[in-house]
């Protein structure tokens, strides 16, 4: 006869599972608002890679694949005006690989200011929100005015210079916007990036590396508004390095 199998007998143990951490909805909140400024992925959307950490902040060189967010935004200025643009242009425009172009297009989906043209296979359109960060303008001058004011600026930055009681020397000057482009029968004011020195004393290299202080920037500000005079045809700006690489006409 087989035996009987009887279970043994298994000793209960008390097992404390850990309490569930609340959530602060404050710390919550206050975490949010101190995180990197990002939209969120919409569906369907590509995401770009996310870029490299490091310890302290980088100035974006020509060789890094990383794109000042101005110029992209330069960009959607120029688009102003147009139903829709292809990944091609920007590539031309700020003069950078398609590839990096993809990633630039991708982070402007993302956060909304930019949306693929509907209908039409690889081409996109500036959204509102896009027009609006960028300082997009509506087209109301033309082109041959654009183009005589931009004449008038090169001949006083030129008389400048030879101004010996001018406190700046203008180093580099280009000009880009939207007069560029082909085609146009109205265009935006265009966007001068101006580099300045000053006349009265040679700034050190470790001065250069040093970011102005406000009291300098009020005076080249200030400078920059007596060369540009009182036309509506022209924004001026401090110069930056992606002004050089993108499309542009040079004034100096």
């Amino acid at each position: 006869m087989p035996k009987k199998h009887v279970p043994a007998k298994s000793s209960k143990r008390n097992v404390i599972s850990p309490p569930k951490q609340k959530t602060n909805p404050e710390r919550k909140r206050a975490a949010s608002q101190n995180a990197p400024m990002t939209a969120a992925p919409t569906p369907g959307a590509r995401q770009a890679p996310l870029p490299a950490k490091s310890s302290a902040p980088v100035r974006p060189t020509p060789s890094q694949a990383k794109l000042p967010a101005e110029a992209a935004l330069s960009f959607l200025r120029d688009t102003k005006g147009s139903v829709s643009w292809h990944l091609r242009d920007m590539s031309q425009t700020l003069n950078i690989s398609r590839e990096e172009a993809e990633r630039v297009v991708a982070l402007l989906e993302i956060q909304g200011y930019v949306q693929r043209a509907s209908g039409k296979t690889g081409e996109w359109m500036t959204t509102p929100s896009g027009e609006t960060v960028a300082g997009a303008k509506t087209p109301r001058f033309d082109r041959e005015t654009v183009e005589a004011a931009l004449t008038s600026l090169r001949q006083r930055i030129e008389d400048t210079n030879r101004d010996r009681a001018a406190k700046f020397q203008i180093t580099r000057a280009v000009a880009f916007g939207d007069f560029l482009a082909k085609g146009r029968a109205r265009v935006q004011a265009a966007d001068v990036g101006v580099e300045l020195a000053r006349k009265d004393r040679e700034r050190t290299p470790d001065e250069i590396a040093t970011p102005r202080s406000a009291a300098e920037g009020r005076e080249e500000q200030h400078f920059l508004r007596l060369l540009r005079g009182r036309s509506a045809l022209i924004n001026m700006r401090n110069y930056s390095e992606w002004m050089g690489r993108r499309t542009h006409q040079k004034l100096l």
